[in-house]
């Protein structure tokens, strides 16, 4: 009898085992790790911001051509020599910006190198002045002379293209320096006016008026440098925004103007003469302050879920 349960028992047990590996398995699925954050890869954008000259003058040098038959043109000409203050020249900037970042373990520290090249329109860049001058002409004559020169100073448009390097101080947040090239369309113009009214009293009596006017301009695209650094946000999978400061240094620019006057002497015209030159020089630098955003076309994808 004993022997009978024990093989009976032995039978159901064989059983069980086999139906319950038979049973599907109920596993949870598996989530593969997340792949690491990374900042490596190629990335295009959009910009925009204010841009402010940082120089807000424009000098002027000037020297006579002809003397005529009175000091005075001595005199302006001279006093036709200084600064013009043209203002800030700010605007509105607005473009976009293409580039690619390296990012590597240092240290136990994760950083970020990589290029970027930007071209930027401004709208609104615009600065101008002018220096006036009103001269008594000396004893032996009475009358007047009136002269002015105004210069008007513009950058129309700025690109760079700067080496960035950067500490990734969180997965999402990127903090960097960057520096390099700078381009941009320069403008100048520089207007001379001037108005003699002369009556010699001694020793003939005769009348002097002259009024002359000089205009020149230049357009350029000096190359410079540009320095600065900003931050940026990945807030989401190949989306990231930044802010960013540069500085940029375009140069020194130039333009000469001839200042040719007409004269009458006692209501006789007696021909045109060449007054002065005027030498306009200027420097275009300034400061960019802006927000953009990228997309990066091969930031890391989102978590794999495993099923089995």
């Amino acid at each position: 009898m004993k022997k009978t349960l024990s093989t009976i028992l032995l039978i159901t047990t064989g059983v069980s085992s086999a139906l319950a590996a038979d049973l599907p398995s109920r596993k949870e699925p598996v989530v593969a790790p997340p792949p690491a954050s990374t900042w490596t890869g190629f990335y295009a954008g959009l910009n925009a911001g204010g841009t402010w000259a940082n120089n807000n003058s424009v000098n002027i040098t000037t020297f006579p051509f002809t003397p005529g038959t009175n000091g005075g043109y001595w005199q302006t000409a001279s006093q036709a020599t200084g600064s013009i203050q043209t203002g800030n020249n700010g605007g509105f900037i607005g473009g976009g910006q293409i580039g690619y970042n390296w990012q590597a373990r240092f240290g136990g520290y994760n950083f970020v190198t990589g290029v970027e090249a930007d071209i930027q329109g401004i709208a609104g860049g615009n600065g101008s002045g002018s220096r006036g001058l009103f001269n008594v002409i000396p004893v032996g004559a009475a009358g007047n002379n009136l002269s002015s020169v105004t210069a008007n100073t513009s950058l129309s448009w700025i690109g760079t293209v700067r080496g960035r390097i950067g500490y990734v101080v969180t997965p999402a947040i990127l903090v960097y320096g960057t520096g390099g090239l700078a381009y941009g369309g320069a403008n100048m113009k520089v207007s001379t006016f001037q108005n003699l009214q002369d009556h010699e009293l001694q020793p003939f009596d005769m009348t002097l008026t002259s009024a002359a006017f000089g205009s020149s301009n230049i357009s350029s695209t000096p190359v410079g440098w540009t320095a600065g650094g900003g931050v940026e946000w990945m807030f989401l999978p190949s989306w990231s925004a930044k802010a960013e400061y540069l500085y940029y240094n375009l140069g020194n620019q130039n333009t000469n103007t001839v200042t040719t006057g007409f004269g009458y002497l006692n209501s006789s015209y007696i021909g045109a003469k060449n007054l002065y030159s005027s030498t306009a020089s200027t420097n275009f630098t300034g400061n960019i302050v802006r927000a953009g955003v990228n997309y990066h076309f091969n930031f890391a994808s989102a978590p794999v879920v495993a099923k089995f």
